[in-house]
């Protein structure tokens, strides 16, 4: 049977930690390790961790943000597959063995996921149609926004030695960049029933503490341009996808005059803008 350790990064949410927990612990399938990495939280995490679940590997690192922390747990591991959660949300029971399950009869794949349900501020809210999961070749699915919920996805480790660790340069949306990495050279493997639980609409999301999160997108997306993987097919949607991002945040940055982010993006822009593009950046550009 395959083996999986469990990642699960945590800042300052020891009130929503025990919960996916316990979560885990009532698995059919149980993970073969769970591992925290408290983030320099001082908000009693590592009493709880210790006091509570004394089988739980636990790891303190000072605040380095999630790309960090996720790394320093899928160093650590030991399983031949990492299944990452974050803190906020939850597994249902079956969700191991329904993934290990599918893996055993397409074992060809090296990422799954799955679909999931919805929580915000405590009540059940439906996604819409461009949150739809898939799977497959899914690199241009991938592109508008984030595809694949982390706490929904088990990554082969093999996986990570071929295309690297999560970008710890990105505050935000380090998910993202991952999985246009991981889908522009492998299908994914998915899973239609909800095996996850996710919670949301609290203060301390990446999404409520980041103004803008299309700039962390579009600098994945750079990336993924400048990289020179990608089939001239994804090359070109990759393409078409940051220029309507640019365009987005620059006009937003010249309403507002955000002279950082006009100065940061507009190098960008000349490089990949259409030749027939009459978009100004800015006066005088």
């Amino acid at each position: 049977m395959s083996t999986v350790s469990v990642i699960i990064p945590s800042y300052n949410r020891a009130h929503t930690l025990a919960r996916a927990l316990d979560s885990l612990s009532a698995q059919t399938h149980p993970a073969d390790e769970i591992i925290v990495i408290d983030d320099g939280s001082d908000d009693g995490t590592e009493q709880l961790i210790r006091r509570y679940y004394p089988a739980v590997t636990y790891l303190k690192q000072e605040n380095r943000g999630v790309s960090a922390a996720r790394n320093l747990g899928i160093r650590q591991a030991r399983g031949e597959w990492i299944a990452l959660l974050d803190s906020d949300d939850a597994w249902l029971p079956h969700k191991l063995a329904a993934q290990l399950e599918l893996l055993a009869q397409q074992s060809d794949h090296l990422l799954i996921h799955s679909d999931e349900i919805w929580i915000r501020n405590g009540t059940r809210v439906n996604q819409m149609n461009k949150h739809a999961k898939a799977g497959g070749w899914i690199f241009q699915r991938c592109l508008p926004l984030c595809a694949i919920s982390p706490s929904a996805a088990m990554i082969h480790r093999d996986l990570f030695t071929e295309i690297g660790l999560f970008d710890e340069t990105l505050p935000a949306c380090e998910d993202y960049d991952l999985w246009l990495r991981i889908t522009a050279h492998h299908p994914v493997l998915y899973c239609d029933d909800a095996l996850i639980i996710k919670h949301g609409g609290h203060e301390d999301q990446l999404s409520q503490r980041h103004w803008g999160m299309d700039r962390f997108r579009i600098r994945a997306l750079a990336k993924s341009l400048e990289q020179g993987r990608l089939s001239e097919q994804d090359y070109r949607a990759a393409e078409r996808m940051l220029q309507r991002k640019l365009r987005i945040l620059l006009r937003g940055a010249r309403k507002h005059n955000n002279q950082k982010i006009i100065n940061e993006f507009t190098p960008l822009w000349r490089r990949h803008a259409p030749r027939s593009d009459t978009f100004q950046l800015a006066p005088g550009s």
